[in-house]
């Protein structure tokens, strides 16, 4: 199945809250449409940023709607408990008119068992044949996809177009060297902030998902755009590109813990993106040296990236 939904860069959209805590759709789709008109290729709802395990069917689905009706590409996450529900997220995506699938491991029962996975993955890719969908890879999720198993399914199901991972540079390696590398047809989407150079220049990733880049969508998107040209051999894009990452390396590795959607909606707020400051938990928050800490790295980066580009004028 030709696509091109997973190429580019990608934001992994987070939901905003009203102040019953419930989700401001109407939040999302503006935040939807400002990243594309910033260069963002597309946007992911919900995946793990999104918060799907805190909201429920029926919102995630009206999340979704909303913005395919908005005229946003849009990628779903199919996270779930059992698999039933993640074949109703995956059909519903189908049926409103999404570009793609994140398609998620089974999480808690039989998490662990490679054979409950491929049917959990199998019912979800066959719920959607016409989208294209890659596989998301999270140590997060309990499970590591290997190439025997994605290309048994790729076998049975062609709309099975890549892999999304999420475990680091190791991970990313192994992904490149034992699927995705196998055809022109197979592509890699990084899926951790921290690992886009190393994904794009040494595994051949075409796209990525971003977190940071919903709160730093220029700044993000240049980093691509480095590293895509670094890929290419351009040693002077390649020098820049590291120094970017590295600048971005502490606001990128909040990607990698479990309070991410607290610190990237945090940034958001300091964005003036107000909508943002509310978390479905109530007792959810970053503590006060978090967010000083938090705070402290967003406005150094944001002071060095100014300078930094006046630098390459």
């Amino acid at each position: 199945m030709a696509s091109t939904i997973f190429t580019g860069t990608i934001p992994a959209l987070m939901t905003p809250c009203r102040p019953d805590r419930t989700p401001d759709f109407d939040a999302l789709v503006r935040k939807g449409g400002e990243l594309i008109a910033a260069g963002m290729s597309a946007v992911v709802y919900c995946g793990s940023m999104g918060d799907w395990p805190l909201l429920t069917d029926e919102q995630r689905m009206e999340g979704v709607a909303r913005l395919v009706q908005a005229g946003i590409p849009t990628v779903v996450g199919t996270g779930a408990v059992n698999t039933r529900q993640a074949v109703a997220h995956a059909a519903h995506a189908a049926r409103v008119g999404a570009q793609g699938l994140m398609v998620i491991p089974r999480v808690l029962s039989r998490g662990s068992s490679a054979i409950a996975q491929k049917a959990h993955f199998k019912a979800i890719l066959a719920a959607a044949p016409d989208l294209p969908a890659v596989i998301y890879n999270s140590p997060y999720y309990g499970f590591a996809t290997r190439a025997d198993l994605f290309f048994a399914l790729r076998a049975e199901h062609p709309n099975l177009i890549g892999f999304k991972e999420f475990g680091g540079a190791a991970d990313l390696r192994y992904a490149a060297e034992n699927i995705t590398s196998q055809s022109p047809d197979v592509t890699l989407m990084v899926g951790v902030d921290t690992a886009v150079f190393h994904g794009y220049v040494n595994c051949g990733a075409t796209g990525a998902i971003t977190g940071i880049g919903n709160a730093l969508p220029r700044e993000v998107l240049h980093l691509v755009s480095l590293c895509q040209k670094a890929a290419k051999g351009d040693a002077r894009a390649r020098a820049q590109a590291l120094e970017l990452e590295r600048a971005l390396a502490v606001l990128s590795s909040f990607d990698e813990g479990p309070d991410l959607v607290l610190y990237y909606k945090h940034l958001m707020v300091l964005n003036g993106d107000a909508e943002y400051t509310l978390h479905f938990n109530e007792t959810d928050a970053l503590t006060d040296s978090q967010r000083n800490y938090a705070e402290a790295q967003y406005a150094l980066f944001r002071a060095w990236y100014a300078d930094w580009v006046k630098s390459l004028a």
